[in-house]
Protein backbone atom coordinates (compact mmCIF):
# COMPACT_ATOMS: atom_id res chain seq x y z
CA UNK A 1 0.00 0.00 0.00
CA UNK A 2 1.29 3.55 -0.88
CA UNK A 3 0.08 6.19 1.50
CA UNK A 4 -1.86 8.76 -0.42
CA UNK A 5 -1.83 12.63 0.77
CA UNK A 6 -4.36 11.53 3.93
CA UNK A 7 -1.23 10.94 5.39
CA UNK A 8 -0.26 14.62 5.27
CA UNK A 9 -3.85 15.91 6.56
CA UNK A 10 -3.13 13.24 9.15
CA UNK A 11 0.18 15.20 10.23
CA UNK A 12 -1.80 18.52 9.52
CA UNK A 13 -4.53 17.66 12.40
CA UNK A 14 -1.67 17.04 15.05
CA UNK A 15 0.10 20.17 14.16
CA UNK A 16 -3.20 22.10 14.81
CA UNK A 17 -3.98 20.46 17.94
CA UNK A 18 -0.17 21.81 18.89
CA UNK A 19 -1.31 24.65 18.24
CA UNK A 20 -4.34 24.77 20.03
CA UNK A 21 -3.36 23.27 23.44
CA UNK A 22 0.58 24.61 24.16
CA UNK A 23 2.84 21.77 25.25
CA UNK A 24 0.41 18.99 24.71
CA UNK A 25 2.28 17.37 21.71
CA UNK A 26 2.32 13.71 23.09
CA UNK A 27 -1.36 13.84 23.97
CA UNK A 28 -2.42 15.41 20.85
CA UNK A 29 -0.92 12.78 18.49
CA UNK A 30 -2.81 9.90 20.79
CA UNK A 31 -6.17 11.87 20.02
CA UNK A 32 -5.02 12.01 16.40
CA UNK A 33 -3.77 8.21 16.45
CA UNK A 34 -7.35 6.99 18.03
CA UNK A 35 -9.15 9.20 15.62
CA UNK A 36 -7.50 7.38 12.39
CA UNK A 37 -8.44 4.04 14.18
CA UNK A 38 -11.98 4.68 14.53
CA UNK A 39 -11.90 4.20 17.81
CA UNK A 40 -13.17 6.36 21.31
CA UNK A 41 -11.33 8.71 23.77
CA UNK A 42 -11.36 9.05 27.70
CA UNK A 43 -9.63 11.65 28.61
CA UNK A 44 -9.34 11.86 32.61
CA UNK A 45 -7.89 14.75 34.63
CA UNK A 46 -8.29 17.83 36.97
CA UNK A 47 -10.46 20.77 35.65
CA UNK A 48 -8.97 23.38 33.68
CA UNK A 49 -6.58 21.36 32.18
CA UNK A 50 -7.19 21.66 28.51
CA UNK A 51 -9.50 18.50 28.34
CA UNK A 52 -11.98 19.80 26.53
CA UNK A 53 -10.19 22.23 24.43
CA UNK A 54 -8.53 20.02 22.90
CA UNK A 55 -11.65 18.02 21.79
CA UNK A 56 -13.30 20.84 20.48
CA UNK A 57 -10.17 21.48 18.86
CA UNK A 58 -10.40 18.25 16.84
CA UNK A 59 -13.70 19.00 16.11
CA UNK A 60 -12.98 22.27 14.62
CA UNK A 61 -9.74 21.27 12.16
CA UNK A 62 -11.86 17.85 10.94
CA UNK A 63 -14.43 20.36 9.76
CA UNK A 64 -17.08 17.66 10.97
CA UNK A 65 -20.37 17.91 12.96
CA UNK A 66 -19.77 18.26 16.57
CA UNK A 67 -22.12 18.19 19.56
CA UNK A 68 -21.20 18.41 23.26
CA UNK A 69 -23.43 17.56 26.51
CA UNK A 70 -21.96 18.32 29.69
CA UNK A 71 -23.16 15.67 31.47
CA UNK A 72 -24.96 16.22 35.38
CA UNK A 73 -26.99 13.83 37.27
CA UNK A 74 -30.12 15.32 35.48
CA UNK A 75 -29.29 14.36 32.09
CA UNK A 76 -31.72 11.52 30.79
CA UNK A 77 -30.64 8.83 28.40
CA UNK A 78 -33.11 10.09 26.04
CA UNK A 79 -31.23 13.57 25.76
CA UNK A 80 -27.89 12.04 24.50
CA UNK A 81 -30.03 9.48 22.46
CA UNK A 82 -33.29 11.01 21.10
CA UNK A 83 -36.79 9.98 21.80
CA UNK A 84 -40.05 9.45 19.36
CA UNK A 85 -42.64 12.52 19.77
CA UNK A 86 -45.99 12.71 18.40
CA UNK A 87 -46.82 14.79 15.90
CA UNK A 88 -50.84 15.93 15.40
CA UNK A 89 -50.80 17.03 12.29
CA UNK A 90 -49.21 13.54 10.73
CA UNK A 91 -50.96 11.46 13.79
CA UNK A 92 -47.82 9.43 14.17
CA UNK A 93 -44.88 9.55 16.37
CA UNK A 94 -41.76 11.06 14.57
CA UNK A 95 -38.09 10.37 16.25
CA UNK A 96 -35.95 13.33 17.34
CA UNK A 97 -32.20 12.98 17.15
CA UNK A 98 -30.47 13.18 20.31
CA UNK A 99 -27.20 14.72 21.09
CA UNK A 100 -25.15 11.77 20.16
CA UNK A 101 -26.38 12.12 16.21
CA UNK A 102 -22.89 13.92 15.14
CA UNK A 103 -19.72 13.11 13.92
CA UNK A 104 -17.68 13.87 17.40
CA UNK A 105 -19.47 13.55 20.50
CA UNK A 106 -18.22 15.39 23.29
CA UNK A 107 -19.63 13.65 26.73
CA UNK A 108 -17.84 16.26 29.17
CA UNK A 109 -17.28 15.09 32.72
CA UNK A 110 -19.16 11.60 31.98
CA UNK A 111 -18.52 10.25 35.29
CA UNK A 112 -20.90 13.28 36.94
CA UNK A 113 -24.26 11.55 35.24
CA UNK A 114 -26.22 8.92 36.29
CA UNK A 115 -25.11 5.09 35.52
CA UNK A 116 -28.96 4.31 33.55
CA UNK A 117 -27.40 8.08 31.25
CA UNK A 118 -24.04 6.83 30.78
CA UNK A 119 -25.28 3.81 29.61
CA UNK A 120 -26.73 5.13 26.93
CA UNK A 121 -23.67 5.48 25.27
CA UNK A 122 -22.89 1.56 25.20
CA UNK A 123 -24.74 1.19 21.76
CA UNK A 124 -23.72 3.97 20.33
CA UNK A 125 -19.98 3.66 21.03
CA UNK A 126 -20.43 -0.14 19.81
CA UNK A 127 -22.68 -0.47 16.75
CA UNK A 128 -22.46 3.02 15.70
CA UNK A 129 -26.49 2.99 16.23
CA UNK A 130 -29.49 3.84 19.04
CA UNK A 131 -32.10 2.12 19.42
CA UNK A 132 -35.83 3.54 20.55
CA UNK A 133 -38.58 2.28 20.79
CA UNK A 134 -37.58 -0.83 19.01
CA UNK A 135 -36.29 1.18 15.90
CA UNK A 136 -32.60 1.50 14.73
CA UNK A 137 -31.28 4.65 13.67
CA UNK A 138 -28.01 4.90 12.37
CA UNK A 139 -25.21 7.53 13.64
CA UNK A 140 -23.03 9.41 10.92
CA UNK A 141 -20.41 7.16 9.23
CA UNK A 142 -17.58 8.71 10.99
CA UNK A 143 -18.83 8.87 14.43
CA UNK A 144 -16.58 9.25 17.27
CA UNK A 145 -17.05 10.00 21.17
CA UNK A 146 -14.64 11.62 22.91
CA UNK A 147 -15.44 11.50 27.29
CA UNK A 148 -13.76 13.46 29.88
CA UNK A 149 -14.19 12.62 33.15
CA UNK A 150 -12.73 13.53 36.61
CA UNK A 151 -10.28 11.68 38.63
CA UNK A 152 -12.43 9.17 40.88
CA UNK A 153 -13.37 10.65 44.67
CA UNK A 154 -14.24 13.31 43.45
CA UNK A 155 -17.55 14.47 44.95
CA UNK A 156 -20.82 14.09 43.18
CA UNK A 157 -19.12 11.29 40.73
CA UNK A 158 -20.13 8.25 39.49
CA UNK A 159 -17.72 5.28 38.12
CA UNK A 160 -17.78 4.25 34.51
CA UNK A 161 -19.01 0.31 34.37
CA UNK A 162 -15.93 -1.97 32.87
CA UNK A 163 -18.65 -2.94 30.04
CA UNK A 164 -18.63 0.60 29.12
CA UNK A 165 -15.25 1.80 29.78
CA UNK A 166 -13.52 -1.54 28.05
CA UNK A 167 -15.41 0.77 24.52
CA UNK A 168 -12.86 3.15 25.07
CA UNK A 169 -9.57 2.31 22.65
CA UNK A 170 -7.33 4.30 25.05
CA UNK A 171 -7.51 6.49 27.95
CA UNK A 172 -4.97 9.48 28.83
CA UNK A 173 -4.37 11.96 31.42
CA UNK A 174 -3.23 16.13 30.26
CA UNK A 175 -1.87 16.68 32.71
CA UNK A 176 -0.64 20.31 33.66
CA UNK A 177 1.31 22.03 31.54
CA UNK A 178 4.98 23.16 31.37
CA UNK A 179 6.17 26.13 32.97
CA UNK A 180 6.82 28.06 30.01
CA UNK A 181 3.87 26.55 28.43
CA UNK A 182 1.51 27.76 31.24
CA UNK A 183 3.70 31.39 31.11
CA UNK A 184 2.09 31.65 27.16
CA UNK A 185 -1.01 30.67 28.49
CA UNK A 186 -0.69 33.41 31.46
CA UNK A 187 -0.02 36.03 28.55
CA UNK A 188 -3.11 35.33 26.43
CA UNK A 189 -2.27 32.40 24.60
CA UNK A 190 -6.23 30.68 25.68
CA UNK A 191 -8.76 28.44 24.12
CA UNK A 192 -10.44 31.68 23.87
CA UNK A 193 -7.51 32.96 21.19
CA UNK A 194 -6.95 30.09 19.59
CA UNK A 195 -9.89 28.18 18.74
CA UNK A 196 -11.06 30.65 16.46
CA UNK A 197 -7.74 30.89 14.52
CA UNK A 198 -8.15 27.03 13.78
CA UNK A 199 -9.52 26.28 9.88
CA UNK A 200 -10.31 22.63 8.67
CA UNK A 201 -7.54 20.58 7.15
CA UNK A 202 -9.76 18.00 6.37
CA UNK A 203 -13.40 16.72 5.75
CA UNK A 204 -15.74 13.84 5.90
CA UNK A 205 -15.04 12.33 3.04
CA UNK A 206 -10.91 12.65 3.44
CA UNK A 207 -11.10 11.21 6.75
CA UNK A 208 -13.30 7.97 5.80
CA UNK A 209 -10.36 7.34 3.50
CA UNK A 210 -8.03 7.77 5.71
CA UNK A 211 -9.81 5.27 7.54
CA UNK A 212 -9.46 2.75 5.21
CA UNK A 213 -6.34 3.50 4.84
CA UNK A 214 -5.66 2.45 8.53
CA UNK A 215 -6.80 -0.73 8.00
CA UNK A 216 -4.51 -1.60 5.16
CA UNK A 217 -1.84 -1.18 6.84
CA UNK A 218 0.34 -4.69 7.26
CA UNK A 219 1.01 -5.82 10.54
CA UNK A 220 3.29 -8.97 10.73
CA UNK A 221 2.79 -11.92 12.42
CA UNK A 222 5.58 -11.53 15.51
CA UNK A 223 3.70 -7.97 15.43
CA UNK A 224 1.04 -9.65 16.60
CA UNK A 225 2.15 -12.41 18.66
CA UNK A 226 4.07 -9.38 20.47
CA UNK A 227 1.18 -7.81 20.77
CA UNK A 228 -0.99 -11.00 22.00
CA UNK A 229 1.88 -11.67 24.64
CA UNK A 230 1.75 -8.51 26.26
CA UNK A 231 -2.24 -8.33 26.38
CA UNK A 232 -1.88 -12.42 27.81
CA UNK A 233 0.48 -10.87 30.53
CA UNK A 234 -1.54 -8.42 32.19
CA UNK A 235 -3.66 -11.86 32.95
CA UNK A 236 -0.62 -13.61 35.06
CA UNK A 237 0.72 -10.40 37.03
CA UNK A 238 0.27 -10.83 40.89
CA UNK A 239 -0.43 -7.20 40.78
CA UNK A 240 -3.66 -7.08 38.29
CA UNK A 241 -6.71 -8.90 39.41
CA UNK A 242 -8.58 -8.38 36.28
CA UNK A 243 -5.92 -8.57 32.83
CA UNK A 244 -7.46 -7.19 29.80
CA UNK A 245 -10.05 -9.05 27.21
CA UNK A 246 -9.67 -9.68 24.20
CA UNK A 247 -10.74 -6.63 23.33
CA UNK A 248 -7.48 -5.23 24.27
CA UNK A 249 -5.92 -7.21 21.30
CA UNK A 250 -8.19 -5.89 18.80
CA UNK A 251 -7.51 -2.23 20.14
CA UNK A 252 -3.64 -2.29 20.22
CA UNK A 253 -3.48 -3.49 16.68
CA UNK A 254 -6.10 -0.86 15.55
CA UNK A 255 -4.01 1.68 17.36
CA UNK A 256 -0.17 0.57 16.50
CA UNK A 257 -1.69 0.72 12.55
CA UNK A 258 -2.87 4.47 12.65
CA UNK A 259 -0.09 5.43 14.94
CA UNK A 260 2.23 4.17 11.66
CA UNK A 261 0.32 5.97 9.12
CA UNK A 262 0.99 8.86 11.02
CA UNK A 263 4.71 8.57 11.48
CA UNK A 264 4.31 7.53 7.25
CA UNK A 265 4.47 4.04 7.19
CA UNK A 266 2.50 1.49 5.65
CA UNK A 267 3.83 -1.29 8.52
CA UNK A 268 3.77 -1.81 11.46
CA UNK A 269 6.48 -1.92 13.62
CA UNK A 270 7.60 -3.46 17.43
CA UNK A 271 7.90 0.58 18.45
CA UNK A 272 4.00 1.07 17.50
CA UNK A 273 3.07 -1.63 20.02
CA UNK A 274 5.26 -0.17 22.92
CA UNK A 275 3.91 3.38 22.24
CA UNK A 276 0.38 2.19 22.19
CA UNK A 277 0.30 -0.55 25.36
CA UNK A 278 0.04 1.64 28.27
CA UNK A 279 -2.81 4.18 26.91
CA UNK A 280 -4.34 1.17 24.97
CA UNK A 281 -4.80 -0.75 28.41
CA UNK A 282 -4.07 1.07 31.50
CA UNK A 283 -8.10 1.53 31.52
CA UNK A 284 -8.79 -2.21 30.65
CA UNK A 285 -7.19 -3.90 33.98
CA UNK A 286 -7.92 -3.55 37.94
CA UNK A 287 -5.46 -3.77 39.97
CA UNK A 288 -4.79 -6.47 43.18
CA UNK A 289 -4.50 -5.41 46.65
CA UNK A 290 -0.86 -5.71 46.71
CA UNK A 291 -0.85 -3.26 44.00
CA UNK A 292 -2.76 -1.15 46.26
CA UNK A 293 -0.98 -2.28 49.04
CA UNK A 294 1.93 -0.64 47.77
CA UNK A 295 0.43 2.30 45.95
CA UNK A 296 1.20 1.32 42.44
CA UNK A 297 -0.50 2.96 39.49
CA UNK A 298 -1.42 0.67 36.40
CA UNK A 299 0.90 2.67 34.69
CA UNK A 300 3.70 1.58 36.39
CA UNK A 301 2.74 -2.01 36.63
CA UNK A 302 2.32 -2.08 32.81
CA UNK A 303 5.69 -0.02 32.03
CA UNK A 304 6.76 -2.94 34.00
CA UNK A 305 5.69 -5.65 31.67
CA UNK A 306 7.00 -3.99 28.79
CA UNK A 307 10.21 -4.22 30.25
CA UNK A 308 9.73 -7.77 31.17
CA UNK A 309 8.56 -8.48 27.50
CA UNK A 310 10.84 -10.00 24.74
CA UNK A 311 10.73 -7.24 21.67
CA UNK A 312 10.60 -8.84 18.42
CA UNK A 313 14.54 -8.97 17.06
CA UNK A 314 15.82 -7.14 19.74
CA UNK A 315 15.58 -8.76 23.14
CA UNK A 316 14.46 -7.62 26.47
CA UNK A 317 13.98 -4.21 27.97
CA UNK A 318 12.91 -0.88 26.68
CA UNK A 319 12.63 0.39 22.48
Amino acid sequence: MSLTNGHEQAKALTKGLFKAVLGKEKEAVLLVTAFLAGGHVLIEDVPGVGKTTLASALARLSGLDYNRVQFTPDVTPSDITGFNMFDKRSGEFVFRHGAVNADIFLGDEINRASPKTQSALLECMNEGTVTVDGEMHALPKVFTVIATQNPMGFVGTYPLPEAQVDRFCMRFSMGYPTFEAEMRIAAGMTHENTLPTLTPVTDRESLAAMREEVKQVSVDEEIYKYAVTLITATRNNKYIALGASPRGSVMIVRLAKAYAYLQGRDYVLPEDIHAMFVPCINHRITLSQEAKRQFLTAEQVLEAILKETDIPRRGKGRI
